[in-house]
């Protein structure tokens, strides 16, 4: 009895592990057959259309905006990559770091680069495998692991031992391990539209919705397909997430420009200038839950209501895992999208939380 007790647990996780990869794969292949007959549809009604795509060889004149900042390069020296970033700001004042989520570069933060220079040296990066930031070809080179040791490293080749850190989407996912690993590093947290990494996965175990509204996160575990899918149309899946009804920015907020929306597909119609974000979630199902878990920095989650890929009611739970100063605020109306639809308002967000931290600091 007694060497059935110890196996016991060994043999509940065994079969918990068991269920949980089932359930993986078995949505991945029911995603894998709905865009398959996404894709047969398509060519069945316009099969030139389908395979479509128009050559992009020139940048649009907004991302060399002078008003957005200087567009620097880093090569880290022990994983050997070169990173893109754009820097405004003087040299020498708080550094402000900030990381994009998908499907996003640098870009995405453009509001936040004009808005915060005069007080921070604001750095918004190309993450790993995005935009102009070295792609490695593995997706063991994508490991979360390998991600927060990017940001490390980046801080010390900028010549800094912390920063303010902002992250959205993907981006938070990112900022929010970071703040858990390395708490010197973060001053504050600033995380839009993403809750806490033990939040996500243990309500997206219990809650069917959300299980549907994250199938992208099952589909890019595919080769090559998802990469395909997205490329079909010229891009219109993309130009879809920006700009549909039930998935972009809100009406009610800044609309993309056609140069904004231009920026992004030149961006990821690039050779290749898909698989590495796409790697970013291929890896996500092997490292999540984490061991360690408590964020003890100073925290802002900011969330858009109407957020097409995650449930409000995340927001609302993610205050069990900060043990320090944390605010919620949740935006009426608007999308995934925050800190581009709703800038003004993101903007006094932060400037508040900021100072008001520093008040209650001092």
């Amino acid at each position: 009895m007694a060497r059935l007790r110890d196996c016991l647990p060994r043999l509940a996780v065994t079969i918990r592990s068991l269920l949980f990869w089932s359930l993986v794969y078995c949505y991945c292949g029911l995603c894998a057959s709905v865009y398959l007959l996404k894709l047969l549809w398509s060519i069945g009604r316009a099969p030139a259309q389908t395979f479509r795509r128009v050559a992009r060889e020139q940048p649009p004149a907004c991302l060399n905006d002078p008003s957005l900042g200087t567009h620097c390069y880093v090569r880290i020296k022990d994983s050997g990559l070169r990173f893109h970033y754009v820097a405004a700001g003087e040299r020498g004042k708080p550094l402000m770091l900030l990381l994009h989520g998908f499907p996003e570069f640098w870009y995405s933060w453009r509001h936040q680069l004009r808005e915060f220079k005069s007080e921070y040296r604001v750095v918004a990066l190309d993450l790993r495998g995005y935009g102009e930031t070295d792609a490695p070809t593995h997706r063991e080179n994508y490991k979360l692991d390998c991600l927060i040791t990017d940001i490390k490293d980046i801080l010390d080749s900028l010549g800094y031992s912390k920063c303010v850190l902002i992250g959205h989407d993907w981006g938070g996912m990112i900022a929010w391990l970071i703040a858990i690993c390395y708490p010197e590093m973060v001053m504050k947290l600033i995380v839009i539209n993403f809750p806490h990494p033990n939040i996500f996965t243990e309500y997206i175990l219990r809650h069917p919705a959300q299980l549907f509204k994250s199938s992208y996160y099952y589909f890019f575990q595919l080769p090559w397909f998802p990469e395909f899918m997205f490329s079909i149309n010229d891009f219109k899946a993309l130009k879809h997430l920006f700009t549909s009804d039930s998935t972009g920015i809100g009406r009610k907020g800044c609309q993309l420009t056609t140069e904004d929306l231009e920026a992004y597909i030149y961006v990821f119609s690039q050779p290749g200038a898909l698989s590495g974000p796409i790697n970013h979630y291929r890896n996500i199902f092997s490292c999540l839950p984490l061991r360690h878990h408590m964020v003890t920095t100073p925290t802002l989650l900011l969330w858009g209501e109407k957020d097409a890929f995650m449930d409000v009611e995340m927001a609302e739970v993610t205050k069990i895992y900060v043990k320090n100063y944390f605010r919620l605020t949740i935006l009426s109306e608007t999308s995934h999208w925050l800190q581009q639809e709703q800038p003004d308002i993101v903007n006094k967000l932060i400037w508040t939380f900021l100072k008001e931290e520093t008040r209650r600091r001092d």
